[in-house]
């Protein structure tokens, strides 16, 4: 009862934010548009997937990225500074149950985000799900939302004060963005060393191992660790997420800091 409360709370607060929920919930519905308004709606070139199969996952990947990286992250360190983080540890509430409602609530506001995005592209742009892959997708979704999660969190726990959390997390997640094909189309050829330091960081692989499940060129539930032949394989992009969701969350938990003169 008490995380569901307390995940209650932190979605009221998400709520009364506005600029938050504009980033994580209108502006991936937004940028979906006009991008097809910009580059059309026919095939990618050399595909046969068209734009807004394309940028449909991406964009949700992006908007659910936006909410459990940037938003979690910016907020806890403002709680922090605020002294909210340090008074809620002299109350009787345990401050795991804590830290896993913001998780929790941020996951549910990027799921939202996911579902108005996916939505959209449904109902304007005539994407289809396929139902042997929705398994594979949910838990691709399910697991990249608790790896950034993590990632914001060790970006409070490394970062001295909020304003250093909001440069980094948003210094972090653009240049990344860029990289790892949520804003470019596949045609645009990356230099190799752009796409060599993409495939290491786990954005690329989060938008690929859930977009690659409403592609009509592949085939298969999704639980396959080679992609050869059509075959649609998100078991190696589920394996570095949860890489990085390990090492983030050991990084935080030794780090992390709820006193605002520890911080800094």
């Amino acid at each position: 009862m008490m995380l569901l409360r307390q995940t209650a709370h932190q979605l009221l607060l998400f709520s009364r934010r506005p600029a938050a929920v504009f980033f994580v919930t209108v502006m991936p519905l937004l940028l979906l548009c006009l991008f097809t308004q910009i580059f059309g709606n026919d095939l990618v070139e050399g595909e046969t997937y068209t734009t807004a199969q394309f940028y449909a996952p991406a964009l949700a990947v992006f908007g659910a990225v936006t909410a459990c990286y940037v938003y979690l992250a910016v907020s806890t360190a403002t709680a922090r500074d605020q002294g909210i983080l340090k008074r809620v540890r002299g109350t009787p509430l345990p401050p795991a149950i804590y830290i896993a409602a913001r998780i929790l609530a941020v996951t549910l506001i990027a799921v939202i985000s996911v579902v108005l995005v996916m939505g959209a592209g449904m109902l304007l742009y005539g994407i289809r799900p396929y139902p042997d892959r929705l398994p594979a997708a949910l838990l691709v979704l399910v697991v990249g939302c608790f790896t950034f999660a993590a990632l914001g969190l060790m970006v409070v726990a490394l970062c001295r004060a909020s304003e250093t959390t909001q440069a980094v997390a948003n210094a972090t997640l653009l240049p990344l963005a860029f990289l790892s094909n949520i804003f470019i189309r596949p045609f645009h050829d990356l230099p190799f060393w752009m796409t060599m330091a993409a495939d290491i960081f786990p954005l690329k692989h989060f938008a690929l191992a859930f977009g690659d499940a409403f592609r009509p060129d592949l085939a298969g539930s999704g639980f396959a660790w080679y992609s050869a032949n059509g075959i649609y394989a998100m078991l190696p992009h589920l394996t570095n997420m949860l890489a990085w969701s390990c090492a983030a969350t050991i990084i935080a938990v030794q780090q992390f800091s709820w006193d605002p003169a520890e911080s800094r």
